[in-house]
């Protein structure tokens, strides 16, 4: 079937045998045969914030972890203080499951403003928390939006951006987590050194800094479009049609005359929502390899990152007596390599290839924190030092998690794609990252190195199997179309 021109309207054609009324669609090859155009760079913007957001919530907590056991905060406990990072995580599962349902349900649009609203309320309201109860309470109500944001967003930015450079986007907007990181760390040392106000009130405001971006993000987001790609499965032609001509000639005004769409057309039965049966029939027999994959991959950089991270100023306050204030200094480095990690090395998951790239930054960041073992538990190292190494490996491993989340929404078909971001962003976290920052609460306070040094240890170790699971399993999605990829369930082709 030859392609249809650019600005035709995929047609609406009579019921089908099996009784769906059925599209034929070109949307997919339209809008992956775009050049890179301020439209797109507009759209990531106000999308990829949610990598930002999250990311300075992980530091605030991190960062104000000392003052929150102090007077001045709350008197949590390192336990509690653990806890409560436990609960975020916790109520970011349960977001991810609830939202990611019904994003694919309702459509991305309604749900990525849902959720930044959630977010946005809960966060504010940790400022107010009293006690550690209902500061848990916020936290984990704050970890709900975010939770809901992951497969909101991913699955927004993978259906609207060209597929030659979904590799490189993806890994750039998964990098703003450490942006957020920074202005977390930065925000709070300020804060905390009492410049403005008394740390008694200073680390209020920190958590009234995130709320009151999620609010100016969400006026942002009012003009991202719906996905034209969900809006084909539901048969909503007209308002498709309308978004896909209108990106057209925004980008077209900035490149001249757009390239011909490649490929034959898709044809689509349309329906309303995709079954259970169907989805969990997907997910557990045809792509059973794939979700394997999906799985193993979240929970290595889930454990990874949740576990050094969320807890990495307990240990520099623990072993190397570093005070609460100067906490935020020893995150701010982490953050910095995390985010050129993926900056620099994005653009190589495009031309090497998605497989090589994921199986690499495993791989050598699970053995680079092996390494790191026998100085830390042997005091051979200081707190400078371990920063540094931390940092380096951060490099690294920032790419590996956010390509994990690339490969999910890659893998899995269209109509259950936020669902499943949302199923393996939950389970990798429930299984490798809520229970990270609890297990090593318990490890530190014993106040033995070689037992905190155990904890990294299974870190290195689940780092290494996933590299390994990619290169016998990983699936090639580097410069295909997301529905080559993996073929719409309700395709008629």
């Amino acid at each position: 079937m030859s392609a249809q021109k650019a600005g035709a309207w995929p047609q609406s054609q009579g019921p089908h045998p099996g009784g769906d009324r059925v599209v034929e669609s070109d949307v997919p090859s339209r809008l992956d045969r775009l050049p890179w155009s301020t439209w797109h760079t507009r759209i990531i913007v106000a999308l990829g914030t949610s990598w930002l957001l999250d990311g300075l919530e992980v530091t605030l907590t991190g960062s104000l972890s000392g003052i929150l056991q102090s007077r001045q905060g709350l008197s949590l406990s390192n336990q509690q203080v653990t806890a409560a990072a436990s609960a975020y995580l916790a109520g970011a599962v349960l977001g991810a499951i609830l939202f990611g349902y019904l994003t694919d349900r309702l459509g991305r649009k309604r749900l990525f403003l849902v959720t930044l609203a959630t977010y946005s309320i809960a966060t504010v309201a940790t400022a107010f928390s009293g006690n550690f109860l209902t500061f848990m309470l916020f936290r984990s109500l704050t970890g709900l939006g975010i939770g809901g944001e992951y497969a909101a967003i991913n699955s927004a930015v993978d259906e609207l951006i060209p597929s030659k450079v979904r590799g490189t986007v993806d890994l750039a907007v998964n990098a703003t987590f450490w942006v957020g990181a920074s202005i977390g760390s930065l925000a709070t040392l300020y804060l905390l050194h009492g410049h403005l106000f008394s740390p008694e009130r200073g680390w209020r405001y920190a958590f009234g800094i995130g709320g009151s971006l999620g609010i100016a993000v969400l006026a942002l987001r009012l003009f991202v479009p719906e996905s034209p790609r969900w809006l084909m499965l539901r048969g909503r032609e007209e308002q498709a049609e309308k978004i896909v001509k209108d990106i057209e000639d925004k980008v077209s005004k900035g490149a001249g005359e757009l390239p011909r769409p490649e490929g034959d057309k898709l044809q689509l039965s349309v329906r309303d929502h995709t079954p259970w049966k169907e989805i969990f029939a997907n997910m557990l027999g045809e792509n059973r390899q794939r979700s394997f994959l999906g799985l193993v991959l979240m929970i290595g950089q889930s454990f990874f990152f949740n576990a050094v991270f969320f807890t990495y100023g307990l240990v520099v306050k623990k072993f190397y007596n570093v005070s609460d204030q100067d906490l935020p200094l020893h995150l701010l480095p982490f953050a910095i390599a995390s985010f050129f990690g993926p900056i620099l090395l994005g653009r190589l998951f495009d031309t090497i290839g998605r497989k090589p790239m994921i199986t690499a930054t495993y791989g050598i960041s699970g053995l680079l924190l092996a390494a790191s073992i026998y100085p830390f538990s042997h005091g051979m190292i200081g707190a400078k030092g371990l920063g540094i190494l931390f940092a380096v490996i951060f490099f690294i491993a920032s790419s590996a998690a956010s390509a994990a989340y690339l490969t999910v929404s890659e893998i899995f078909p269209l109509e259950i794609r936020a669902f499943a971001i949302a199923i393996f962003y939950a389970a990798g976290t429930l299984i490798g990252g809520a229970g990270a920052p609890v297990l090593f609460g318990v490890l530190i306070a014993t106040g033995s190195k070689s037992r905190v040094a155990l904890g990294y240890a299974l870190g290195a170790v689940l780092m290494l199997l996933a590299a390994l699971c990619e290169w016998t399993i990983g699936v090639e999605a580097a410069n295909k179309s997301l529905e080559s990829v993996s073929k719409p369930l309700q395709s008629r082709g």
